[in-house]
């Protein structure tokens, strides 16, 4: 398949119905950070879109949520695709960015290029949605905060470097920071700027 067609492929067969499913997924995910979710509604993103992170994008973007993508999905169909099925806008600094997304194994940008919202407005912080290898890792990390009754493991596989070093600096700025959703392929748990991680077992 060429990358015209793969722009225009996929998409939610029923927009509404489908969106509104990913999004209680989401919803629940912050609620409830560290707790798998699963996305059953396939939107035919192209590679090397994940599709819970495909899903996502088409749940949370529109014509006024600037989108900034790492470089290997600027390099795929992934823009064109997301610019055809939601119109979100390519951010071209990380600053403009109300989503980002990375795909596996993408170098980690510093997260304080991202808008980390201000004190008055803490909701026009990013969201940063990150692809990684599974959930089933050896290593264990430990999630504390609100929405964790008596703490949650967790065993993500192949986390970008530093990121526990740039997760402790944003949880830091509370009400400040951002959320991150950590995708691997139909699957991905939240993380929402309140949640402290630490290594360990409970």
């Amino acid at each position: 398949m060429g990358a015209a067609a793969d722009t225009l492929a996929g998409g939610f067969h029923d927009p509404v119905f489908q969106g509104q499913a990913v999004f209680r997924l989401v919803m629940d995910g912050m609620a409830r950070p560290g707790t798998l979710q699963t996305v059953t509604d396939e939107a035919g993103a192209p590679a090397p879109l994940g599709a819970a992170a495909g899903a996502i994008a088409l749940t949370l973007l529109d014509h006024d949520t600037p989108v900034w993508l790492s470089a290997g999905l600027q390099k795929s169909s992934v823009p064109g695709w997301l610019a055809f099925h939601t119109g979100a806008p390519p951010a071209t600094e990380k600053t403009e960015a109300r989503f980002a997304f990375l795909e596996a194994d993408a170098p980690l940008p510093a997260f304080g290029l991202f808008s980390a919202g201000t004190q008055d407005y803490p909701d026009r912080s990013a969201t940063l949605i990150i692809e990684i290898g599974g959930f089933d890792g050896a290593d264990a990390l430990k999630l504390s905060g609100p929405g964790i009754a008596g703490g949650r493991l967790v065993h993500p596989e192949s986390l970008p470097e530093g990121f526990l070093r740039q997760w402790a600096q944003n949880h830091a700025l509370f009400p400040r920071g951002m959320d991150i959703v950590l995708t691997a392929g139909d699957r991905f748990l939240c993380l929402p700027r309140t949640t402290r991680i630490s290594a360990g077992e409970l």
